[in-house]
């Protein structure tokens, strides 16, 4: 199928979460955002007025979408903002791969707090997981993290986006789960309680690499502590990050992946993480000759 297909299919979806009042922005088949910054490197939020500052372009009004997919020709799919002023949404991404999984992880949390998942928005993601869409109160500020809360349980929360249904990646199309209700629900206060808890930061630690469970591990802590960001600190904390994983062997494309979709969702450009991702890379190979 051409590329302008899916082009259209999701200028299509884009449009009906947005009638929905959903602020959504092109992604590009990587799940990545589609529009690249208009000034790579640095740290703007969209404050200039331009487009390409990723979940920072996300928008409701259809004329605007369709500016924005009129300018990323590629984009094959579209993200949520979650957390955005005025839309109080938490997104809950639960994997099934590599050994997790998140949606059992989630039904034993709920289990465990006694509150109960009703129907909510929900889709299915190309891998097998879910993702679950809440509402939360108005000003409540709910932080990303992946597996803080449980193996599998990713958060999208202020500045986080999930990749929206009607979406095509090369693994497949995002597609809305049968009988996930009519609407997006309230987040089960329990759940939320949980969301946002203050943990005390603290630099990850890789650890050896006797086998795959000890390697997701510490690349989950790396990608975490990218979304741990304070103002200010997030370049510096993606390269700390990207030079701890390189030297301890991780594999390449996936942590790679991994902290270049962190750094953008922080809302870092895409070019600008690129480029301190490979400067990370250069500096571990360097180290370990």
């Amino acid at each position: 199928m051409p590329l302008s297909m899916f082009w259209s299919k999701a200028l299509r979806a884009a449009l009906a979460a947005a009638d929905h009042g959903l602020p959504v922005f092109p992604l590009a088949p990587n799940k990545l955002p589609a529009l690249r910054s208009p000034h790579p490197g640095e740290l703007c939020r969209g404050e200039c007025g331009l487009p390409g500052h990723g979940v920072h372009d996300a928008s409701t009004d259809p004329a605007r979408v369709h500016q924005l997919f009129k300018s990323a020709p590629r984009a094959t799919g579209y993200g949520v903002a979650c957390g955005t002023p005025n839309v109080w949404v938490v997104g809950v991404d639960l994997d099934r791969k590599n050994g997790v999984d998140g949606v059992a992880a989630l039904e034993d949390l709920a289990t465990r707090h006694s509150f109960a998942l009703a129907d909510t928005i929900t889709v299915l993601t190309p891998s097998g997981g879910l993702h679950r869409y809440y509402s939360t109160p108005a000003g409540a500020v709910v932080p990303n993290s992946a597996s803080r809360i449980g193996a599998g349980i990713d958060i999208r929360g202020a500045g986080g986006y999930l990749v929206g249904p009607g979406s095509w990646t090369p693994k497949g199309t995002y597609e809305p789960a049968g009988g996930s209700g009519t609407g997006i629900r309230p987040v089960p206060a329990a759940l939320l309680a949980l969301l946002t808890a203050e943990e005390s930061p603290a630099a990850p630690r890789l650890v050896p690499r006797p086998g795959k469970t000890h390697e997701a591990d510490a690349g989950r802590a790396l990608v975490q502590f990218v979304l741990d960001s304070p103002e200010g600190q997030l370049n510096n904390r993606l390269f700390w990050a990207a030079c701890r994983a390189f030297e301890g062997h991780q594999d390449s494309e996936t942590i790679t992946t991994a902290l270049l979709t962190a750094a953008c969702a922080k809302g870092h450009p895409e070019r600008g993480a690129s480029r301190t991702i490979d400067s990370a890379k250069a500096r571990a190979g360097r180290s370990t000759r």
